[in-house]
């Protein structure tokens, strides 16, 4: 039989080998990145799962032993205060810290976020009435110390506390989250602890709305307490989700009534703080929006224009409006510009922009208004000089008047009454007033008699005595000096 009528079956057989090959390192390379994978899952799975080490009854017990407010825990959060508020006032950020670490304010937080979670009313009771003994306490205590401590000036610490924005409602939440996972660990990790209360900074904003209620400025308050109001959501908040994530065992009631109304209302508070926390983050989100598209515009589009001289500005997020202030004049294609430009930016672009420029003073007026200060002073110069030559004239009318008087004196009384009542001064130094002169008396209504009577006015700080002798010391002196044999001490 010839070549060509001979089945060739090895190509066919090569074929399906190959096939079988590629087959077998394909289901090779799925078992390989399988295994890949769950090996890359088993490691991610042991390095962030903290379930297994997690002491959920040493977590509850110690949570619950924070929140009691008595006794020591008081004093130590009145020392805490005090801290706090004088390292606002000296502006030193390492003073701060330090009430910071020593603040007990946490306790009843963190039982706030246990409660709710494992639906224990009572320890919610215990927590929120702790929690505002402590804040009433910690303004009362930050207003007494400004009160008598008033600040000089408003320092970077004290402005810093008064005005949140978004950075501060992350801190707070992953602040708590890491308070809370160090706290349900097995061995508490205190420096994680002591990380959380100088992040979280609770101790700072009520020092700074106790200076608010102090100074009378509302704005500070409610600045102040606003933060904390976001400290404290958040912080328990975090607290919350990580017991629930945990599984913590919830509080039995034998009562099935019972536990199911109370579960309603640890719902119903939980459903309650979540609605402002996330109110607030929304919130504080879009307003950091703006303050950063705000604070761009300006650094991009005027601070960085040579001929724009901006005086003043201000943001008023309610009414939509941008106002700045400019001296100098500001021509009409600028203005148009900068509203063209305020469109670039997604956040502020429907914002009102008012600009307010004086037009009449470019440079050339601004000299001609200089030149006529200038005019100005010394024309009130030479009008102080005039005064002054007024001022001396009058001096000197005033000093030979007195002369005339003493002369006077001179001829009738034969002394100087200026060197009398001088020498009087220095003699009695509680003498407060002096006055002499001659007086007619009668006895018998018949005969007239002429006598000397010196009018006195001792200190307050002397005694009826004292002041009896002081004025038989004077008349004796009175006497001597102006050569009288009597002399009438008369007392106003």
């Amino acid at each position: 039989m010839s070549d060509e009528h001979k089945f060739n079956f090895s190509e066919e057989e090569s074929q399906e080998q190959k096939e079988k090959a590629v087959e077998q390192s394909k289901d090779a390379i799925k078992k390989d990145a399988l295994g890949l994978w769950e090996s890359i899952s088993l490691f991610m799975h042991n390095l962030l799962d903290f379930r297994d080490d997690t002491d959920r009854d040493a977590t509850i017990m110690a949570i619950k032993g924070d929140i009691p407010f008595k006794g020591a825990t008081a004093w130590i959060l009145v020392c805490s205060i005090f801290v706090a508020s004088i390292g606002l006032n000296a502006d030193s950020t390492a003073v701060v810290i330090g009430a910071m670490l020593i603040s007990p304010l946490m306790g009843p937080i963190l039982g706030v976020g246990l409660s709710i979670a494992v639906n224990d009313i009572d320890t919610l009771k215990r927590s929120l009435i702790n929690l505002a003994t402590m804040i009433v306490l910690s303004l009362l205590t930050a207003f007494l110390f400004f009160a008598l401590f008033p600040l000089n000036e408003e320092t970077s610490e004290l402005l810093g506390r008064t005005r949140p924005d978004i950075r501060d409602v992350l801190i707070a939440f992953f602040g708590g989250l890491a308070l809370i996972i160090a706290r349900t660990k097995k061995g508490t990790i205190a420096s994680v602890i002591f990380g959380v209360a100088i992040a979280t900074a609770l101790m700072p904003p009520l020092c700074t709305a106790g200076y608010g209620l102090a100074v009378g400025n509302w704005s500070y308050f409610f600045g102040a307490m606003y933060l904390f109001s976001i400290n404290t959501i958040f912080i328990a908040l975090a607290t919350f989700i990580v017991l629930k994530i945990l599984r913590f065992p919830m509080q039995k009631y034998a009562n099935s009534a019972k536990r199911k109304r109370i579960s309603r209302v640890a719902t119903l508070v939980a459903i309650v703080v979540m609605i402002p926390a996330i109110w607030t983050f929304l919130t504080v989100l879009q307003e950091s929006k703006y303050e950063r598209d705000y604070k761009d515009f300006v650094s991009n589009e005027i601070d960085a224009n040579p001929n724009l001289w901006l005086q003043r500005k201000d943001m008023d997020v309610q009414a939509r409006k941008l106002t700045f202030f400019f001296n100098g004049d500001v021509s009409d294609d600028m203005s148009s510009a900068l509203q063209n430009r305020l469109k670039d930016y997604e956040n502020i672009n429907d914002f009102e922009l008012i600009i307010n420029a004086n037009k009449t003073r470019s440079m050339d007026r601004l000299s001609e208004s200089l030149d006529r200060a200038y005019e100005d002073l010394d024309e009130k110069d030479n009008i102080v000089a005039g005064l002054q030559k007024q001022i001396e004239a009058l001096q000197s009318n005033i000093t030979n008047l007195n002369k005339q008087v003493e002369a006077n004196n001179n001829q009738v009384g034969g002394f100087s009454f200026t060197s009398l009542s001088r020498d009087a001064k220095v003699r009695f130094h509680d003498l407060e007033y002096f006055g002499y002169s001659k007086m007619l008396q009668s006895k018998d209504f018949i005969n007239i008699d002429t006598v000397a009577l010196a009018n006195v006015k001792w200190s307050g700080s002397l005694n009826d005595s004292l002041r009896t002798v002081k004025e038989a010391q004077l008349s004796k002196w009175l006497k001597s000096e102006l050569n009288l044999d009597t002399i009438i001490i008369k007392r106003n």
